[in-house]
């Protein structure tokens, strides 16, 4: 199996950790699995959400969870290569880019928006910048932004199809559509194509992603035929003893049956995917659970309308408050019913 290449950055295991927030992928899971050779990846998204002065100063506290996880990963895995996913959505985004960059981060996995201006974030450093999309549309615009605006390429391009976990890159209808689900393959090749012609231009590897749903060996492969240099995983890692939820957070996945896993809507206007739990059933029941104070964690947030808090009800979940929380997951999640090890599930993939 061949590694996978970003830059002068190699991963002898061709596959990257997916980020899951608030909590659920810190620098334990993220270590370990830069450890076993795969892209260890940090979630941004509320990262300092255990700091005692978190509801008083949250930008704060998240500037400094970046720096302590970035340290405590990189202790995990000193030749290890490590991202950090942060969303674009985020409240003061480019000061969540500048402070990961500065503690030395790897990779920078960006989505949920458009990154126009992440190659500005990173210009000078060694950091290496990933847009995640999840059609050809997207890859092709994102593209355009940064050969226009910045002259450059991405370094690695993440596809995350309808199948993923969390919020998702995808109209609600789309998701309720089959042909959103029978023609991903279709949207895999184009935006490679797309890419292609980019590497070209630039003179450089442009390594391409797929992540949602890839949940076997067999997924993995059918994914570097169509093309892909390797493949993004998420779920699977929630159910190891090195992720950072709390275990009750695990057993949601463990207990879960195929039809518990529902399509919500998230405060921010995107659809997402996750564990169906009371409250969830509360909000679809009721409408709106009216937040009882704001966190300030997305920039299209507004807490006078948002059907709920997401940030409280995330947290929550990773705590162990399941039944009160938000668990997001991929479509698959109610495939993995016992706990393994991050070692386990790599070999799943690589035999």
């Amino acid at each position: 199996m061949k590694p996978l290449k970003i830059g002068d950055l190699v991963a002898k295991v061709p596959i990257i950790q997916g980020g899951m927030g608030i909590g659920v992928s810190l620098s334990e899971l993220a270590g370990t699995v830069a450890k076993e050779g795969g892209i260890g990846v940090i979630s941004a998204a509320q990262i300092g959400f255990e700091d005692e002065n978190f509801r008083k100063n949250p930008d704060e506290a998240n500037y400094k969870a970046i720096q302590q996880h970035i340290k405590r990963a990189r202790e995990i895995a000193p030749n290890g290569i490590l991202g950090i996913n942060i969303m674009v959505v985020t409240k003061n985004y480019a000061e969540h880019v500048k402070e990961a960059v500065k503690n030395g981060i790897d990779l920078i996995i960006s989505g949920a928006g458009l990154p126009t201006e992440l190659p500005g974030l990173v210009k000078g450093s060694k950091t290496k910048i990933a847009p995640i999309v999840s059609s050809t549309k997207s890859a092709r615009v994102i593209l355009k932004l940064w050969d226009k605006h910045h002259q450059v390429a991405p370094d690695a391009v993440i596809i995350e199809g309808p199948k993923a976990g969390g919020h998702l890159g995808f109209k609600y209808d789309q998701l309720e559509d089959e042909k959103t689900y029978s023609g991903f393959d279709e949207e895999v090749k184009g935006i490679i194509e797309k890419v292609k012609e980019y590497a070209v231009k630039y003179k450089k590897e442009i390594p391409v992603i797929v992540g949602g749903g890839v949940s076997s060996h067999e997924d993995m492969e059918h994914y570097l035929a169509l093309g892909a240099d390797g493949i993004q995983v998420a779920t699977p890692f929630v159910t190891t003893k090195e992720c950072d939820a709390h275990e009750n957070f695990k057993n949601a996945y463990v207990n879960a049956k195929k039809e518990d896993i529902v399509l919500v809507k998230s405060p921010v206007g995107m659809p997402g995917r996750a564990v169906r739990t009371k409250f969830m059933d509360k909000v679809a029941k009721e409408g709106r659970i009216a937040p009882t104070s704001c966190f300030q964690c997305m920039s299209v947030c507004n807490p006078k309308e948002a059907v709920y808090c997401i940030t409280e009800r995330l947290i929550n979940a990773v705590r162990g408050d399941v039944e009160n929380g938000l668990v997001f997951c991929g479509a698959d999640a109610w495939k993995y019913n016992e706990i393994t090890t991050v070692h386990d599930v790599i070999q799943s993939y690589i035999g």
